[in-house]
């Protein structure tokens, strides 16, 4: 019965260390350094409870396994919640983008925009507007315009 009384004054002292102390036996415990952020309260009761458990005996065999199944179930859900939100998302994405036209070579776009019709014919190497050659939609929409836009989506494709 003498070991109860040593360990409270142990568990006593050590909200007498100073943080760096603290971190010190957390990283000579779990061989690592405490999360940033962590709380003193929460370096002092890691300290306590692995003092007790080094002394009392720590955790049964019982709740050891209580603890891996809990811990195995927990990682199952999450692998589960992982794997159909991987699923929602990509269906969402075949839902919500769906392919864009493919215009080809000879196809003519046309588009009002302030009472004016643009014209803009498709070639091999890209696109004419007003007898120049551009390499993207885009870069028509911006002429057009005067702002940035997405030239497939300023034509309608």
């Amino acid at each position: 019965m003498r070991a109860k009384p040593d360990i409270g004054i142990e568990v006593a002292a050590l909200g007498d260390l100073s943080r760096e102390d603290l971190t010190a036996q957390w990283e000579k415990i779990y061989h690592c350094a405490p999360p940033k952020g962590v709380r003193r309260e929460l370096l002092i009761r890691a300290a306590a409870w692995h003092l007790q458990a080094k002394r009392l005996g720590g955790f049964s065999t019982e709740t050891r396994r209580m603890l891996r199944s809990a811990i195995g179930q927990v990682e199952k859900k999450f692998a589960d919640r992982v794997r159909q939100a991987n699923v929602v998302a990509d269906d969402i994405k075949m839902a919500t983008a769906p392919k864009r036209k493919q215009v080809l070579p000879g196809a003519r776009l046309v588009r009002e925009w302030n009472g004016k019709t643009h014209i803009v014919d498709v070639v091999e190497d890209g696109f004419v507007f007003e007898a120049k050659a551009y390499s993207s939609l885009s870069s028509i929409a911006r002429k057009i315009t005067g702002a940035h836009w997405s030239g497939p989506r300023f034509f309608g494709l």
